[in-house]
């Protein structure tokens, strides 16, 4: 008889990234997306969060706002004992809340900071108490290196109907940086028809300038916490050290793979989560089906 010993594998120690984000209890996006998204590629995943949610695939049913000074001591407590290597802020609902990760943010805590200036959900359900998206502009993307808003955020933040076609997806990306000061803005979730079907559009501006990148649309009702996903994506890059261009095309690569993997699945009676953990176990945006 013959016995085996399990040895234990040793890896080195992950770099800690940071959510402040909302819960979804149908864990198809905020805090559970990120979480999920943080393990997939490696990185240890640490959360503060702001608001309960009362949710599933079919859309949000109530909203508990928690209240800043808790937010603030959850973050306080992270900060204080992991030392996050990049921190993604998501859901915050309220302006106080805004006003109170800005003030952290500020003082250089929250570096580099991912900013998913989120104020509506998949759904179409509200997510954002009034006076947001003034707080988010005026007082908390400045801080951040990457700011992620979709199509319709991009419009809000910057008080215009949403973007109809590439080239003004491109001036709203522009002018969101100009406005806001911050280090880059992707601006997502645009569509182009093509003879050979629908490509989805988003643009990256920097200060190397402007970047469209595209790829065929995936076919799928299941991306619910595609947002929540890239940018938690994109933080988790910029823990390991690449830069936010690098970051942000390999987010990009973790959505489509991610979209392509639950396609087919059926959870739920609505729109469906994205697969956040079946990421290409590479980590790299190569080899990717455009």
């Amino acid at each position: 008889m013959t016995t085996r010993t399990a040895r234990a594998v040793r890896v080195g120690t992950p770099p800690v990234a940071l959510t402040i984000a909302g819960s979804d209890s149908g864990g198809g996006a905020g805090v559970q997306a990120d979480l999920a998204t943080f393990a997939a590629l490696g990185v240890h995943g640490t959360s503060a969060v702001t608001a309960v949610t009362v949710q599933d695939t079919t859309g949000v049913h109530a909203v508990h706002q928690l209240p800043a000074d808790l937010v603030v001591a959850q973050v306080e407590a992270v900060l204080r004992d992991l030392a996050p290597a990049a921190v993604k802020v998501g859901m915050l609902g309220s302006a106080e809340v805004v006003e109170a990760v800005a003030a952290l943010a500020a003082g250089g805590r929250l570096a580099p900071l991912v900013v998913d200036p989120v104020l509506v959900a998949t759904s179409g359900d509200p997510l954002a108490g009034p006076g947001v998206p003034a707080a988010l502009a005026d007082r908390l993307l400045p801080h951040a290196a990457l700011v992620t808003p979709n199509v319709d955020e991009a419009a809000v933040l910057l008080g215009r109907p949403p973007a109809e076609g590439v080239d003004a997806q491109a001036e709203h990306a522009r002018d969101l940086r100009g406005a806001l000061g911050c280090g880059a803005v992707v601006v997502t979730g645009g569509a182009v028809a093509t003879p050979r079907g629908t490509d989805r559009v988003d643009v990256l501006v920097d200060a190397g300038g402007t970047h469209v990148l595209r790829s065929r649309e995936v076919a799928t009702r299941n991306d619910h916490g595609t947002g929540c996903t890239f940018a938690s994506a994109a933080a988790a890059f910029l823990a390991q050290g690449a830069d936010p261009p690098d970051a942000v095309r390999r987010a990009r690569a973790v959505v489509r793979r991610a979209l392509l993997t639950s396609a087919s699945w059926r959870l739920g009676a609505g729109r469906g989560p994205v697969a956040h953990t079946h990421t290409d176990p590479s980590h790299s945006h190569r080899g990717v089906p455009s």
